[in-house]
């Protein structure tokens, strides 16, 4: 890691930045945005299995590594930027209330986890009336069609907290905050960045992603541990690429292999009240 001391520190820190917002810059608008519009217009399950296979292969390595090499560079700045954060007014505040009272962190856990529970049931309800599922942003394409895209899309999840969790909130903001000396700089920078990188994904997508990504970063600094965006990250899109595929389109019924072609998603029937267990 950097020595923070060195003269050199900051020089070094400006010019990854420069070349790393280039190179995402470059990214979203020449690559993502073009693999996913082809994507979108796959008719084979197989084209879209291997499409999801590169995506995850690819936010793996290049996620992944990019978090390790700014960690390697500015993994000095982590925990002094961790505790300027924690000191912002009502921040600080929130975290004094969470260490007081432990009982209020349980409440709130569970809060959330009841919070998203209802929020799934009254989705799947609503996509049932409506005959469609409602989108913050242009997603549906992405949604698995059959078992063996379900699984995938599980992957796709999961790595999706790890790595964009330890990117743009852990080594991101250290890396800004080591080049500006600005934590202020550090939260903005790296929330308006993760927002701007779903660009393909329409307006509401960068809208939607750029809030979520505030308040996993929030998160982050009430909870002082990257564990928690982490885990909840992976449970937001474990809720969009796997539970509402199944509870909606019970595309985990389809078998890719016996039906290869792609059909368009229908919204199925609830599953039949057994018999004997009807209520008045």
């Amino acid at each position: 890691m950097l020595d923070p001391t060195w003269a050199l520190t900051r020089p070094i820190l400006w010019l990854a930045l420069a070349a790393l917002v280039a190179l995402l810059v470059v990214r979203t608008i020449r690559k993502d945005r073009k693999e996913y519009q082809r994507f979108k217009r796959y008719r084979t399950t197989v084209k879209r299995q291997a499409m999801f296979r590169k995506w995850l292969l690819d936010s793996f390595v290049s996620f992944g590594g990019l978090s390790v090499a700014l960690l390697l560079l500015a993994g000095g700045y982590v925990v002094p930027l961790l505790r300027e954060l924690v000191e912002w007014p009502g921040l600080r505040d929130i975290r004094a209330l969470v260490a007081d009272n432990p009982g209020i962190t349980i409440g709130v856990v569970l809060g959330l986890a009841l919070g998203l529970t209802a929020l799934t049931v009254v989705g799947v309800r609503a996509a049932r009336k409506e005959d469609d599922v409602m989108t913050v942003g242009d997603i549906k394409s992405m949604l698995p069609r059959n078992r063996q895209e379900l699984r995938l899309g599980a992957l796709l999840s999961i790595n999706a907290g790890v790595v964009e969790e330890l990117t743009f909130r852990l080594a991101l903001p250290a890396a800004i905050y080591g080049a500006s000396g600005s934590a202020l700089a550090a939260v903005l920078g790296s929330v308006l960045l993760f927002g701007a990188l779903h660009l393909y994904q329409g307006p509401a997508g960068v809208i939607g992603t750029t809030i979520v990504g505030a308040i996993m970063m929030a998160l982050y600094v009430v909870s002082g541990t990257i564990v928690v965006p982490i885990v909840l990250h992976a449970l937001f899109d474990l809720r969009s690429l796997v539970l509402i595929p199944m509870a909606v389109y019970r595309v985990h019924r389809v078998d890719g292999v016996e039906h290869p072609i792609i059909r368009p998603l229908v919204v199925s029937a609830p599953e039949p009240t057994p018999a004997g267990l009807d209520t008045p």
